[in-house]
C-alpha cells in the first residue's frame, strides 16, 4: 500500500489558524477533493472529524471510507471507523483492498505516521497566507526525513502544490 499525506499549509507551515479556521482557496479544495475521490479513503484524527462533520465536508468528497484515530471506543458508523493507532487504521484499509491511503488531518496524526515511517509520499498545497500563530504541519519532535521532490504544480495564480517522496532511511 502507498501511504500519502496530503495537507494544505500557509507559507510558514501552519495547517490551520489557532481557532482551527482554514481559509484555503477553491483551487486547493478542488485538488484535495479530487485525490480523496480517486483514493476512496482518508485517515484523520477526532478533531478533524468533528470539524469536517460540522461543515458537511464528507458529502462534498463523496463520503469516503474514513478512519478516525481516537482513544474513544466507538463502534463503526456508516463510512466511519474509529481506531486507536496508525497501524490499526492501515490494517483495516489493507483488509478492504485499498492500494493507496490518504492521511489527511492533524499535526499529531501527521507526526505519528511520520515517526513510524508510515508515509511514502507527501502532497503539500502552499497557500498565500502567513499566520502569526496556528496549528503546525507536524508536532515539535525529533524527526529527520529526507524528501525527494517529484513534482511541483500550480493550482492557481497564488497556490502551489509540492509533491515529495519520503526516503525510508
Amino acid at each position: 500500500m502507498k501511504n500519502i499525506l496530503y495537507m494544505a499549509t500557509s507559507l510558514n507551515g501552519y495547517i490551520a489558524k489557532k481557532n482551527n479556521e482554514t481559509p484555503w482557496s477553491e483551487s486547493e479544495w478542488k485538488s484535495y477533493s479530487k485525490i480523496v475521490k480517486s483514493i476512496g479513503n482518508i485517515i484523520i484524527r477526532w478533531n478533524t472529524y468533528k470539524i469536517m462533520k460540522e461543515s458537511d465536508e464528507f458529502n462534498s468528497i463523496n463520503n469516503p471510507l474514513t478512519i478516525i484515530l481516537t482513544n474513544q471506543k466507538l463502534p463503526p458508523k456508516n463510512n466511519f471507523i474509529f481506531v486507536n493507532s496508525p497501524t490499526k487504521a492501515l490494517d483495516i484499509l489493507k483488509e478492504k483492498g485499498f492500494k493507496k491511503v490518504l492521511i489527511s488531518g492533524g499535526k499529531k496524526l501527521n507526526t505519528s505516521f511520520l515517526k513510524k515511517n508510515l508515509i511514502d509520499e507527501i502532497y503539500i498545497d502552499v497557500e498565500p497566507f502567513i499566520f502569526g500563530k496556528g496549528i503546525k504541519l507536524f508536532s515539535e519532535v525529533a524527526i529527520y526525513k529526507n524528501l525527494e521532490l517529484l513534482e511541483t504544480k500550480l493550482l492557481s495564480k497564488n497556490t502551489i502544490q509540492l509533491h515529495y517522496k519520503v526516503s525510508k532511511d
